[in-house]
Formats: C-alpha cells, sequence, structure tokens
C-alpha cells in the first residue's frame, strides 16, 4: 500500500485533519497579533507608519528566506519533527520579546518576528501540502477552507487578548504620553513596552509544550508524494521547478494575495485611529476583518465544489476585492474602515484555491512547489511597507489602491493563466 492510499485511511485521516487543524489554530493567533503590535509599537517605540509596518516585514520575509531550507530539514526529519522544531524555534522567537521590552529596542522586536516567522515558515511547509493531499484534489480547497476557520477564529481572538495587556488604556495613555517630557516621557514608554514581557513568556512555554505534544502524537510520518510514482508524460518530460507555469504564475498570485491580505488585518487598526477613531474600539477592527474571513471560509466549505468550483470562487473573490477596494477610496470614516474589513471576506477563499490549482500537474516536484508557494508569503513584508510609504507620503486612504492591480492579477490567474503548461 502506497503512503498515499494509508493517508486515505479514515482513523489517520480524522486524526490528521484535527491535529493539523490545531497547527492552523496556532498559525492564526501568532501571525495576527501582528495587528495589535503594529500600533502598539508604534506607541512603545515612536515610529512612522512606514517603520511601524516593518513589524509585518521582520514576521513575512522570514518566509522567503526559510522556505527552501525548511523543504530541507522536512527531508532529514520527517513530518512530525519537523512540526516539532517549528514549534520551538517560534518559542525562542518569542523568548526574545524580553529582552527587547526591557530594553525597547525595536530591532530586538524585529529579530523575535524573524525567529517566529522562520518557526512558521517550517510548519507552513509542512501541513499545507499535507493538507493539499490528504484527499480529491478537486475538494482540496474545501479542506483548506476548515483550516482556514481555525487559523483565522485563533486570528480573530489574538489582537482582543493581547489587546487586553498592552493596550486596555491606549487613549488614555496616548493623552497622557503628550503631556510628558524627558525622564518621565521615558518612563511612560518603558512602562508600555514592558506590558509584552508576561504573555510573550506564557506563549513561549505553550508552544514548547505543544511541540513535545506533536512529537509524540500519532501524525503519520509519511512522503506526501512518493518520487518514483509513476508520473504522466507531461510531467516526465520537465526537468526544474520553473518549467510549471501553473506553479510560477500562481506564487505570484499568492504573493500579491499574502500582501493584500495582510494590508487589510494589520492596517485597519492605524487606519481607523488616522481617521479619529478611539483605540479603544479600532484595537477590534483587526478582528472584524478576520471574523469576515470566516464568513469566506463557511462558505467556501459549503458551495465548494458542490455548487461553485474553486476556479470560479477565485474569480469571485477578486472582483470582490475590487469592488471593496474602490469603496474603501469612495467613502469616509467606519464606513470607509468596514470595506477594509470585508476586504477579509474577499480574501477568505485565494489561498485555498490558488494552492490545489497551483500544485496540479507537478508530480515529483510537488514538495519544491509547495516550498516557492511559501516563498510566496513575503508579499506580505513588502506590500504593506509599500503601503506604509504611500501612506505617510499621502493619506492612508489613497494607501489601499494598491490593492487594485493585486486583485486583477488574481483574476487573470483565475480566469486564463492557471491553465497554462508551457510558456510557449
Amino acid at each position: 500500500m502506497t503512503p498515499s492510499a494509508k493517508l486515505r485511511q479514515k482513523p489517520n485521516y480524522t486524526i490528521s485533519i484535527a491535529i493539523i487543524g490545531a497547527l492552523f489554530f496556532i498559525f492564526g493567533f501568532v501571525t495576527w497579533l501582528n495587528g495589535i503590535l503594529i500600533p502598539y509599537l508604534k506607541i512603545a517605540c515612536e515610529l512612522t507608519d512606514f517603520q511601524a509596518l516593518f513589524v509585518a516585514f521582520a514576521f513575512y520575509i522570514s518566509y522567503t528566506v526559510m522556505a527552501l531550507p525548511s523543504s530541507w530539514v522536512l527531508k532529514k526529519t520527517g513530518f512530525r519533527n519537523g512540526m516539532m522544531v517549528g514549534l520551538w524555534v517560534m518559542a525562542l522567537g518569542t523568548l526574545l520579546f524580553v529582552p527587547a521590552a526591557f530594553t525597547r529596542t525595536y530591532s530586538i522586536f524585529l529579530a523575535g518576528l524573524f525567529v517566529m516567522g522562520s518557526g512558521l515558515a517550517l510548519l507552513q511547509t509542512a501541513s499545507n501540502p499535507y493538507i493539499t493531499i490528504i484527499g480529491p484534489m478537486e475538494s482540496a480547497a474545501r479542506r483548506i477552507s476548515i483550516m482556514g476557520i481555525c487559523n483565522k477564529v485563533a486570528g480573530a481572538l489574538a489582537p482582543i487578548i493581547l489587546a487586553w495587556f498592552i493596550l486596555h488604556d491606549g487613549d488614555e495613555f496616548v493623552k497622557q504620553l503628550e503631556g510628558l517630557d524627558g525622564t518621565a516621557r521615558v518612563a511612560a514608554l518603558d512602562g508600555l513596552a514592558a506590558r509584552v514581557v508576561n504573555p510573550y513568556i506564557v506563549m513561549a512555554a505553550i508552544l514548547f509544550m505543544l511541540g513535545l505534544m506533536i512529537r509524540f502524537s500519532p501524525l503519520p510520518d509519511v512522503e506526501a508524494e512518493p518520487e518514483e510514482e509513476i508520473e504522466d508524460t507531461h510531467v516526465s518530460e520537465k526537468t526544474n521547478i520553473f518549467q510549471f507555469p501553473q506553479l510560477i504564475l500562481g506564487v505570484i498570485a499568492l504573493f500579491v494575495y499574502v500582501g493584500a491580505e495582510v494590508i487589510a488585518g494589520d492596517t485597519i487598526i492605524r487606519y481607523g485611529i488616522s481617521l479619529g477613531i478611539e483605540i479603544q474600539q479600532a484595537k477590534l477592527f483587526t478582528t472584524y476583518t478576520l471574523l469576515a474571513m470566516v464568513g469566506g471560509y463557511i462558505a467556501g466549505i459549503l458551495f465548494i465544489p458542490r455548487f461553485i468550483s474553486q476556479q470560479n470562487a477565485l474569480m469571485v473573490s477578486a472582483l470582490l476585492g475590487v469592488i471593496f477596494t474602490v469603496l474603501i477610496i469612495l467613502t469616509e470614516g467606519f464606513v470607509s474602515v468596514l470595506f477594509v474589513a470585508l476586504l477579509g471576506l474577499a480574501n477568505a477563499l485565494v489561498w485555498p484555491a490558488v494552492w490545489p490549482l497551483a500544485l496540479h500537474d507537478t508530480g515529483r516536484f510537488i514538495k519544491t512547489g509547495s516550498a516557492l508557494l511559501i516563498m510566496a508569503i513575503a508579499g506580505g513584508a513588502i506590500l504593506p511597507l509599500v503601503w506604509g510609504k504611500i501612506s505617510d507620503l499621502y493619506n492612508p486612504t489613497l494607501a489601499y489602491s494598491l490593492l487594485l492591480p493585486c486583485y486583477a492579477f488574481i483574476w487573470l490567474y483565475a480566469s486564463k493563466l492557471h491553465k497554462i503548461r508551457n510558456w510557449k
């Protein structure tokens, strides 16, 4: 019996889904802490919008740096041990927040975020192809949608929980800070920075314990796709990963998508504050975005592939992205913020739809292809910085126009580009 056949046995299928679902919950919780960290560190370290968005850059650029090394690590360790190592690397990253907070040194905060992202890169390189190939390819988007709900529910909770510890008195603190200078101002900012210490120590302990649990879990440690498996003529003729247009164009689609997703989730709190909305209200805005994404994932579970194909779902998602972006620019105040949150609905099905379309017909190249798709998460590092620079030079509302070409490319990939099998 082949490893792929073993994966489809019901006991392993059910247990594996539950374990990977728990990991996606962790992904979401850690990833979407950035939504509250950006305005928090902007205050604590006295940063511009552009500088504050290096939070997203440091976190997401680690995926580009570590994706291919993660693929190599997984070949050496297997799924289970690789996931354990990934969780422990994340724990190390969270511990770096302790010296960063006590010294109020922004670069150490960024180093901690980079290390956390590196651990996540290892986890994601293992889990995304695993959940993609665990069942029929045509329903892969549905399975990833289930994982997405785990991810985004955690993401919706994360900023609320962390905000309770570090920005529960944000508006009052900012008002008090305006009347301070010299030593008193430094002492107040040092006190604000120190608020992250206890939450991140607890998080490190949890991640370490989860690593131990994964190590001794019944998760099947198998090959995603055996090297010796017989392939069709189309794949056997390929000599390198860059000969798969559907994959390379899928990497670009994920790059612009992740950039759009991070902009929607990580800038919305800062955007609300820039419009004059109080921090007490604005700190919930990332949660609104992620709840909209949960709604999109539920729709994916209900309708894919029964009523709509993952290709058509991707096209609809891209069109919604264009519509909501235009409405962000044309409206004002809280209404404009709500349309930023609704981008979560437009974004929900892009990741689960692109993965199976991009990996389809890649045969023995699926592992390297998966690593390239993980590297596309660098869009979450680069595009938010572009948003921040436009925001500083002009205004935050205009900065959202950056999303229009992103959604346009996603629509092209869904309608035409994913079907290309040769560059000529």
